[in-house]
């Protein structure tokens, strides 16, 4: 289950004094900027994709639900209808495991972004670390892995909070629900059981793509177990370890 690293204003309320492109979901109505929302592509033989870099060329709808959300909305046939008001072309096939599909592609958009950051320099691993940038203020982010133990979470928590004199708040990392095998591969390290960012443009670009993945999975997605009753026990001391180491169509906003 993941967990707010602070509180945060709403994506579609910060869209309106942005002046990134606006798109509106085709399921919901609602506007929102291009990279809080997932685009849905059409292969030439009208297979609906999902393209959540927006790199695929031709027309594209825009959704901006969550999986459950989108689950419904294919078992009512509701997508269907609005996928063919939007694309208006011939017979639309849609995959069965389409929502999957997105699940994947954003958890890979995700992880390949704190990939580059580890590359650019942008970010950091390293319990001790983190904990003396947060000490001093200048961490812009924290993040967890969710096999990470709870007694290094909530020090590390603990001092983002003195850093940013909010004791007493409910400021704390972000619990990703990925473990530290999937994130020490992506980047490139070991055993990264925590994360942290100093530079806030860096912040920002890793934030934006985990607000999506997260907010397509939902609040309580449903995950294979992330550890065993002994494998929690071993994160603790790793812990330990690491501290010593159907709207109306709209093409403008909709479409591109």
């Amino acid at each position: 289950m993941t967990t707010p690293a602070e509180p945060r204003p709403d994506t579609r309320a910060r869209s309106r004094e942005s002046k990134e492109p606006i798109r509106r979901c085709i399921l919901l109505g609602e506007r929102a900027p291009r990279e809080a929302l997932v685009r849905l592509a059409l292969s030439p033989d009208g297979a609906v994709f999902p393209d959540v870099r927006a790199k695929a060329p031709g027309r594209g709808a825009w959704i901006g639900v969550t999986k459950a959300e989108l689950d419904v909305a294919i078992k009512k046939g509701k997508l269907k209808g609005a996928l063919a008001r939007a694309f208006k072309t011939g017979p639309i096939a849609i995959p069965d495991d389409l929502p999957q599909l997105i699940e994947t592609a954003l958890e890979r958009a995700a992880l390949d972004r704190l990939g580059l950051e580890s590359r650019s320099g942008g970010l950091f691993s390293g319990a001790e670390k983190i904990e003396t940038a947060a000490r001093s203020g200048k961490l812009h982010l924290l993040l967890h892995a969710c096999d990470a133990g709870a007694d290094g979470n909530r020090k590390l928590d603990q001092a983002w909070r003195v850093g940013n004199d909010e004791e007493g708040s409910d400021r704390r990392g972000l619990v990703l629900p990925v473990p530290r095998t999937i994130l020490a591969v992506a980047l490139g390290r070991q055993n990264v059981v925590h994360i942290g960012l100093t530079d806030p443009d860096a912040a920002r670009r890793v934030r934006e793509t985990l607000d999506r993945w997260l907010h397509f999975i939902g609040p309580d997605p449903i995950l294979p177990p992330c550890e065993t009753a002994s494998q929690g026990a071993s994160a603790s001391q790793n812990d330990g370890d690491d501290l010593n180491t159907d709207p109306a169509d709209d093409s403008y906003e909709e479409f591109e």
